[in-house]
């Protein structure tokens, strides 16, 4: 780790999002351009011999990257650069075939789709895969925990954990499922997308064919209609479902954070490791802080790039090219908020204990209950009876039940409410959470 990184993914997170550097790097985006370069020179030439054209990416090298970027302070142009430093590599018979019709924005839009592919196939998405399979088995795990929720802060009907865990789990899913959807799209169409040069200079060859069948060759959806950039709507899509994914994770962050602050998640002691600079007793749930924290840089740049990229003066201007150099940022960001809460949820234990105590001072959450039960056959309106009983004040099981026992409804509908505890007032919440295993869900 440098002490002189401006970034701190390459600083002080730089362990934590480290297998990024082979996807979201300059050295990736160089070794993807030079992939890019020789795939197209082979479709020109297919008489050449592949396989050591494709080691001069399989084998790409930081000395490569090097010499790429010696070529490109003299010519001032990244791009050109990639092509110099093949010229060198390749027959001189064959090297006029390098970059052939191509402008700089063919092998840039399909650089950054493999870049950012992989970037979220191997590395981001198996840490999600991993967030919701561990928050999928706390929740399994706790289904029959009961639990006081709160709306507005206030206490208000029982729940279970297991079945608030579940519904982050299912918000989740529904983000990876349409991650499987994602297309990561390229064209490759020359200069303003109408393959003129191509055309001109060999017009008897069915370029949209050719140019179709490579960007599909590399995994990737061919845009057949573009100006000289692949428009990057797919970019913002992809940004945004990050976005929301993100935005769950801050929603879950929050919440954990506000069980630990009330005593209903207790956090381990990790040896070593100090709370305050000042308060000996402190252990802050700093994971899934540093998560929350990570995962609105995340957002905020992506959405700042959805919108900006989704946008380009006539035929092309230059706003996207410094724009998406910033793409691993925005995964970067998110992975390490992904990690981070994996961390804080590697240092928890549910204190069901200090989750039935807390239920136990509230026995006012039964009033809906009580008054629900009351409407059934209809009376002097109960909701308000219920309202002047126990809004706003304290309520214990003594003062319930004396009001239940004076109640003139069913018998068996009183024995119901006299045998009710804000414990067992959990509705169907352990039986929702079988929802996570319904057939074609993922995980299940």
């Amino acid at each position: 780790m440098g002490l002189r990184e401006i970034s701190p993914l390459d600083g002080r997170y730089e362990g934590k999002v480290a297998e990024l550097r082979d996807h979201v790097s300059e050295w990736a985006l160089m070794r993807r351009r030079v992939q890019v370069e020789v795939e197209w020179l082979l479709v020109l030439e297919p008489h050449l011999e592949a396989a050591p054209l494709r080691a001069l990416y399989e084998r790409f090298s930081d000395a490569d990257a090097q010499q790429i970027k010696e070529i490109e302070a003299r010519t001032n142009h990244d791009v050109k650069a990639v092509e110099y430093f093949l010229r060198e590599r390749v027959d001189p018979a064959v090297r006029e075939r390098l970059h052939y019709g191509l402008t700089s924005e063919d092998v840039n839009n399909l650089s950054y789709a493999l870049m950012l592919r992989d970037a979220i196939g191997q590395v981001w998405r198996p840490a999600a895969d991993e967030l919701e399979r561990r928050v999928a088995d706390l929740a399994r795990a706790t289904r029959d925990v009961p639990l006081l929720s709160r709306t507005h802060g206030q206490p208000a009907t029982p729940t279970t954990f297991g079945k608030e865990l579940a519904v982050f789990v299912a918000r989740w899913r529904r983000q990876l499922e349409q991650l499987d959807r994602q297309e990561y799209r390229g064209k490759l169409n020359g200069a303003v997308g109408t393959y003129g040069a191509l055309a001109i200079a060999e017009p008897e060859r069915d370029w949209e064919r050719i140019s179709r069948e490579f960007v599909e060759g590399l995994g990737l959806a061919w845009s057949p209609l573009t100006t000289q950039i692949e428009p990057h709507d797919w970019i913002a899509e992809l940004f945004h479902l990050l976005g929301r994914f993100n935005q769950i994770l801050v929603d879950f962050d929050r919440d954990m954070w506000a069980y630990i602050s009330r005593g209903l998640v207790r956090q381990r002691v990790v040896a070593g490791e100090v709370g305050s600079s000042t308060m000996p007793h402190k252990v802050n749930p700093i994971d899934f802080e540093n998560s929350e924290a990570n995962a609105g840089v995340s957002t905020a740049l992506g959405q700042h790039m959805a919108a900006t990229l989704a946008v380009s003066r006539l035929q092309r201007d230059l706003s996207d090219s410094s724009l998406l150099r910033c793409s691993g940022m925005v995964v970067g960001h998110s992975l390490l908020a992904v990690r981070s809460t994996l961390r804080g949820l590697g240092k928890i234990d549910v204190d069901a204990d200090a989750m039935r105590a807390e239920l136990d001072g509230a026995w006012e959450v039964l009033a809906e209950a009580v008054q629900t039960v009351m409407r059934k056959r209809g009376g002097e309106d109960p909701y308000e009876q219920l309202k002047g009983l126990t809004r706003g004040a304290a309520i214990d099981e003594a003062g319930l039940r004396a009001f239940v026992e004076g109640l003139d409804i069913d018998p068996a509908d009183r024995e119901r409410l006299l045998a009710l505890r804000p414990e067992t007032y959990v509705g169907l919440a352990a039986r929702l959470v079988d929802h996570l295993d319904e057939p074609g869900r993922r995980g299940a």
